[in-house]
C-alpha cells in the first residue's frame, strides 16, 4: 500500500471540472502538495453541488467533464508529480428527478422484485409496493387536480417520471396506478410508511446493499479499475456506519483495489478506537481534527461560559439532557420510519416464538427508542453468525443502564429482551429476520447520533460553537498537551496512515472561523460584558414577537465574531439554515415565515449598524494575536502531526466559512498563486492587514508540506516523540525516522493568557536546527521561547 505524504481536497462538480483539477497541478506542486483528493467522481444528479447522489456507478462525472477530461486530469498531475485519490459513496445512490436518470432504481419500479436490480437496494416488500413519496398532497386530491397523468410510456407528475409496469399499460389511470410495483404518496407519508432504507432522513437517496457481493463488484468495477491502471491512488470511504457489514465490505474493497490506501468517514466519540480487523489506513480525520483544536481552548472557560450561556438564554438544561430531547425528537420524527421498522422485525421474532409472544409493540418501540437515544457511538459492530466483540457488548451494555432507568419498570423485560437479541450475533447467523434487526439497528444508530447531535443539538447548544464539531465533544472542554501527544502517539503506532484534517466539505465552521472562536475561553468574563452590550444595542431591532429568541441571538454574535466582514445574504442564509436545524421555532418541513423574516431582518439590521459593528471590531482587535496565533497553530500541528494531512480547498489562507453550501464558494486560485510568488520570493514584508495573515497561513502550509514531500519518512510512519517546554503556553513535538528527531513542531497555545515568554524555553534535542520559517538557526538545548517565537507564533525546526 502506497501512503500518500499530503492531500488537497477538491469540490469537483458542473462549475469546477476536471480540467480545473489539472489546471491546478502546477500550483499543487508548489505548495508542496503530494495528491489531489477528489469529492465523488462518479456520474451524479445532473447539476449536483456535491456528487453524493450517484446515478451510474459505470460513468464518471458527466457535470465534470466525463471520462475525456478525467484522463487529461490525470496526465496534468502526473506531469507536474502528482497522483490523485477519490471520495467514494457505497451506502446509496440518487432516487433522482426525473428517476430515469437512475437506470437500476428505474428498473426497480418497473419491475418490483423482479427486477434484475431488485438485490441492490434494501426494500421491504411486505407492503407490495415501493413507497414513493413525491406528492404534494393526498393521492385522491392530486388525481382531481388532473395533475398526474400516463405520457406515452410514463407516468407523469410535474418533473418527475415513473415507468409503467408490463402489461398495464392500458388500464385507466386509478387502475393503472394501483397495479404498478411503486406507490405514489403525499411526501409527508416517507418519515411514517417509507418502505426502503436511506442515507440518514433523505428520502432521495436509497440505500445499496453493497453487502452482496454481486452488488459491491458491480458497483465498484470503475472504481477498482481507476486503482489498478493507476489512475487513482487511494480512496475515501463515505459514511461506513451505514453499512450492515462494514468489516465485509473493506475486506471487498482491499482485495478488488490490491490493498489499496483506504481511509473511512468513521466518527470515533471520546476515546473509541477505529476496529482493528478493519483494512483500512484510519479515519478521514475528525478525531484528529477535534484534539487538534481543543489544544488552542482554555478549560479555564468552560464553568463562566456555562454561566454566560444560561444567563443569556435562560436555558438552564445539561448538555446531556438538550442531547437526550434532540435524540428523542429525532426518532419520533424524521427517523420514525427507520424505528418502525425495527419494531416490526422485533413483532415478527416475537409472533414466530411462542415464548416471547406476549411482548407488546408499545413495549418493543419504547425499548428500542430508549436504546438508540442511549447509545453513545454512532454504532456497535456485531456480525450475523459472530460471537459479539467485547467492545459492542460494553457499548450496547451502556445504553442498556441508561435506558433501564428511562423506561417503566413494566416495560424493562421488553428492553432485556432487545438487548439480547442485539448481542446474540451468533444465533442471528441462522435467522434471517434476527440477522437483519442486528444489522439494522446498528444502520439507525449512525443515522440518530448524526441527526440529533450534529444537526439538531449543535444548533441549539451555543456555550462555544466552535466545539460544536463533526465528532466534537461539547462538553470536552479543551484539550491538555499530555493528552494531545497521547493520542498523536497512538496514531504513529496503530494507525500511521490516517487522514488528518481542519475543515472538510462538512464542517460547520471552517477551522478559522473556530480559532477565531477559540480564544472566548482565556476571556469568559470580557466576552459576556461585550456580547450583554452589543445585545442590548440590537435590541431595537427585534420583531415585535420578540423574535431573534435568545439562543439564535447567541449563535448569532458568536457567528458575527467568527466571520469577519461576512455578508448580509450570506449570514441570513446561514441563520436560515441553523434555526431550521434546531428545528425549534422553524423547521424545513414546517417552516415560521414570521420567525424566519424576524431573524433575517435582524441580521440585516446589524450589519447595517456601525456602531454595534465597530464594537465587534474592536473586541476583535483585542484577541487578534490569540487568533493568529491559533490560526498558524493548528495548522502547523496538523501538518506535521501523525497521518496524511488534508488541506481543504482553499484553506491554504484564512478562510472563515460556515456549514455547506458556504464552504464550497468559488476559490479564488488567482490571488492564491499571486501571495505564493510572494512566499516563494520572501516579500512578505511588503503586506499588511488581510493579505499579510493570508501569505502568513500559506508560508506555514507551504513550509510544512515541502518538508514533508522532501522527508516523507520523517512523517507517513515517522516517530513522534514529545519535546518539553517549560510553558503550558507552548505545545512541541518531533518526528523523524524511527526514534530520531529530525523536526520539530512548536506553537503558541492560549495566547491571550500569555502576557511574555519571560525566560520560558523548548528543550531541543542535540544538533544545530534550522527554522523553516524565518531561515534563524538555533543550538540544541534550551533555547527560550521569546527568541524562538519573535517573528511568528509558530516555528518548524530542522536538523541536518
Amino acid at each position: 500500500m502506497s501512503v500518500p505524504v499530503s492531500t488537497y481536497r477538491f469540490q469537483v462538480r458542473d462549475s469546477f471540472g476536471f480540467a480545473d483539477v489539472g489546471d491546478r497541478a502546477a500550483y499543487l506542486e508548489r505548495l508542496g502538495v503530494t495528491h489531489a483528493y477528489l469529492s465523488p467522481i462518479l456520474r451524479a444528479t445532473p447539476g449536483s453541488a456535491h456528487g453524493y447522489d450517484v446515478v451510474s456507478h459505470a460513468e464518471l462525472s458527466e457535470d465534470a467533464g466525463g471520462r475525456p477530461a478525467f484522463d487529461a486530469m490525470v496526465a496534468s498531475l502526473r506531469a507536474a508529480g502528482l497522483a490523485a485519490v477519490a471520495d467514494v459513496v457505497p451506502n446509496h445512490m440518487a432516487v433522482p428527478t426525473p428517476a430515469r436518470l437512475n437506470a437500476p432504481y428505474w428498473s426497480l419500479l418497473q419491475h418490483g422484485p423482479e427486477s434484475e436490480f431488485a438485490s441492490w437496494f434494501d426494500v421491504n416488500w411486505a407492503p407490495g409496493r415501493i413507497i414513493v413519496p413525491v406528492l404534494g398532497d393526498r393521492l385522491p386530491k392530486v388525481l382531481a387536480a388532473g395533475e398526474i397523468a400516463v405520457d406515452g410510456s410514463v407516468v407523469r407528475y410535474f418533473d418527475h417520471e415513473f415507468p409503467i409496469r408490463p402489461g398495464t399499460e392500458n388500464l385507466p389511470l386509478e387502475e393503472l396506478l394501483e397495479a404498478q410495483w411503486y406507490r405514489l404518496a403525499f411526501w409527508r407519508t416517507a418519515d411514517e410508511e417509507l418502505n426502503y432504507r436511506r442515507f440518514f432522513d433523505v428520502t432521495t437517496l436509497i440505500a445499496v446493499r453493497v453487502e452482496d457481493r454481486s452488488v459491491f463488484d458491480a458497483t465498484h468495477e470503475l472504481i477498482a479499475s481507476l486503482i489498478k491502471d493507476g489512475s487513482l491512488a487511494g480512496l475515501r470511504i463515505d459514511h461506513p456506519d451505514g453499512l450492515a457489514d462494514p468489516r465485509g465490505y473493506l475486506r471487498d474493497l482491499a482485495e478488488a483495489t490490491d490493498g489499496a490506501w483506504v481511509v473511512v468517514e468513521k466518527i470515533l466519540e471520546g476515546e473509541e478506537t477505529l476496529p482493528s480487523d478493519w483494512p483500512c489506513a484510519g479515519t478521514t480525520g475528525y478525531d484528529a481534527l477535534n484534539r487538534i483544536g481543543g489544544l488552542f481552548v482554555d478549560p479555564a472557560g468552560a464553568a463562566p461560559l456555562s454561566d454566560l450561556l444560561t444567563e443569556f438564554t435562560g436555558d438552564e438544561r445539561t448538555l446531556e439532557e438538550i442531547v437526550g430531547a434532540s435524540k428523542r425528537q429525532i426518532t419520533d420524527s424524521s427517523l420514525n420510519t427507520e424505528v418502525r421498522r425495527l419494531v416490526d422485525l422485533l413483532e415478527e421474532i416475537c409472533d414466530a416464538d411462542r415464548d416471547l409472544a406476549d411482548f407488546t409493540r408499545r413495549g418493543l418501540h419504547a425499548a428500542v427508542v430508549e436504546l438508540l437515544v442511549a447509545m453513545d457511538r454512532y454504532r456497535a459492530y456485531v456480525v450475523p453468525g459472530e460471537a459479539a466483540p467485547a467492545e459492542a457488548v460494553a457499548t450496547v451494555d451502556r445504553a442498556y443502564a441508561i435506558a433501564a432507568q428511562r423506561v417503566a419498570p413494566e416495560l424493562v423485560p421488553a428492553l432485556d429482551l432487545v438487548k439480547d437479541l442485539l448481542l446474540e450475533g451468533v444465533a442471528a447467523g441462522s435467522d434471517p429476520v434476527r440477522a437483519e434487526l442486528v444489522a439494522r439497528f446498528q444502520q439507525t444508530c449512525g443515522p440518530v447520533m448524526a441527526k440529533g447531535i450534529e444537526d439538531t443539538t449543535f444548533y441549539r447548544y451555543h456555550r462555544l460553537i466552535a466545539l460544536n464539531e463533526v465528532g466534537g465533544e461539547p462538553a470536552h472542554f479543551g484539550v491538555s498537551t499530555d493528552e494531545f501527544h497521547a493520542f498523536s502517539a497512538r496514531l504513529a503506532r496503530d494507525w500511521p496512515g490516517t487522514m488528518t484534517t481542519l475543515s472538510t466539505h462538512d464542517t460547520k465552521r471552517s477551522e478559522d472561523a473556530r480559532a477565531t472562536l477559540a480564544p472566548l475561553s482565556e476571556i469568559p468574563a470580557e466576552w459576556a460584558q461585550a456580547v450583554r452590550e452589543w445585545s442590548a444595542s440590537a435590541a431595537k431591532y427585534r420583531s415585535s414577537g420578540g423574535y431573534p429568541d435568545a439562543s439564535t441571538e447567541y449563535l448569532f454574535w458568536q457567528t458575527l465574531l467568527a466571520v469577519p466582514g461576512i455578508s448580509p445574504e450570506r449570514l441570513t442564509d446561514y441563520l436560515s439554515k441553523a434555526t431550521r436545524e434546531a428545528k425549534q421555532l422553524t423547521t424545513w418541513t414546517s417552516p415560521n415565515t414570521e420567525f424566519d423574516e424576524a431573524v433575517a431582518a435582524y441580521a440585516r439590521s446589524v450589519l447595517a449598524d456601525t456602531s454595534i459593528l465597530e464594537a465587534v471590531a474592536r473586541f476583535s482587535a483585542r484577541t487578534a494575536p490569540a487568533v493568529r496565533a491559533t490560526v498558524l497553530g493548528q495548522k502547523l500541528v496538523q501538518l506535521t502531526m501523525p497521518g496524511v494531512p488534508d488541506v481543504y480547498q482553499g484553506t491554504e489562507v484564512v478562510d472563515h466559512s460556515l456549514v455547506d453550501p458556504d464552504n464550497r464558494r468559488p476559490i479564488d486560485y488567482t490571488y492564491r498563486e499571486r501571495l505564493l510568488d510572494l512566499v516563494e520570493s520572501g516579500s512578505l514584508g511588503r503586506l499588511t492587514g488581510e493579505e499579510l495573515a493570508d501569505a502568513e497561513k500559506l508560508l506555514v502550509t507551504r513550509a510544512a508540506l515541502h518538508l514533508r514531500r522532501e522527508h516523507p519518512d520523517w512523517f507517513t510512519g515517522g516517530s513522534y516523540t514529545p519535546i518539553p517546554t517549560s510553558s503550558s503556553h507552548a505545545v512541541a513535538f518531533g518526528r523523524g525516522p524511527d526514534a530520531t528527531v529530525k523536526a520539530v513542531t512548536v506553537a503558541t497555545r492560549l495566547a491571550l493568557s500569555l502576557g511574555e515568554w519571560g525566560d520560558a524555553v523548548v528543550v531541543l534535542p542535540e544538533g544545530t536546527w534550522t527554522n523553516k520559517l524565518t531561515g534563524q538557526e538555533f543550538p540544541g538545548g534550551s533555547v527560550k521561547l521569546a527568541e524562538l517565537l519573535g517573528t511568528y507564533p509558530v516555528a518548524l525546526l530542522t536538523t541536518p
